[in-house]
């Protein structure tokens, strides 16, 4: 197994990568997301998504990134523990954090032969789309594990605080 600092690259380090693998015929699934909170669904979503190619690449928003998207109180995980545990799962080859609210500058460097993206975006909503159909590849919606989201974790957090606050348990 490779080394954890070994799977967070910068984009410049990506692209020689991708580019390294598929010499050898390698296909590129590329996916993202703030992956705030890690949950099964996260794990279940990016083991699917490998399985579209023999590497996957991760696009992970910078904490900047998620503040604008997201809100000032997210994340609750910083940016480097993100990219740490992202790259701790196997089906994860390649992690890459980006300051822009979408990866379409990343897309267009690295141009995946699959993007991917959970069941919430219609394929026609997905940020890149046109890149990467007019090289060829495709681009998929993998459907949500039901019952799991960083929200909904987020916010039964919030409700066992308050629980605990007002000493209703």
């Amino acid at each position: 197994m490779r080394d954890l600092a070994e799977k967070i690259v910068d984009a410049r380090e990506a692209v020689r990568a991708v580019a390294e693998r598929r010499s050898r015929g390698e296909r590129l699934v590329f996916t993202n997301g703030c992956f705030d909170i890690l949950h099964p669904g996260h794990v279940c979503y990016l083991q699917q998504a490998r399985r579209l190619g023999e590497m996957l690449l991760v696009g992970l928003n910078s904490d900047a990134s998620v503040r604008r998207l997201k809100g000032p109180e997210r994340p609750v995980v910083c940016e480097c523990d993100r990219a740490t545990v992202l790259a701790a799962l196997e089906s994860v080859d390649y992690v890459v954090l980006f300051e822009e609210d979408t990866p379409l500058s990343l897309i267009r460097s690295v141009l995946p032969d699959v993007l991917v993206k959970g069941g919430d975006w219609a394929p026609e909503q997905i940020v890149g789309r046109e890149v990467v159909e007019a090289c060829g590849g495709k681009v998929l919606s993998i459907p949500f594990v039901a019952g799991h989201s960083t929200t909904g974790v987020i916010e039964r957090i919030e409700e066992r605080a308050v629980r605990a606050v007002s000493g209703k348990r």
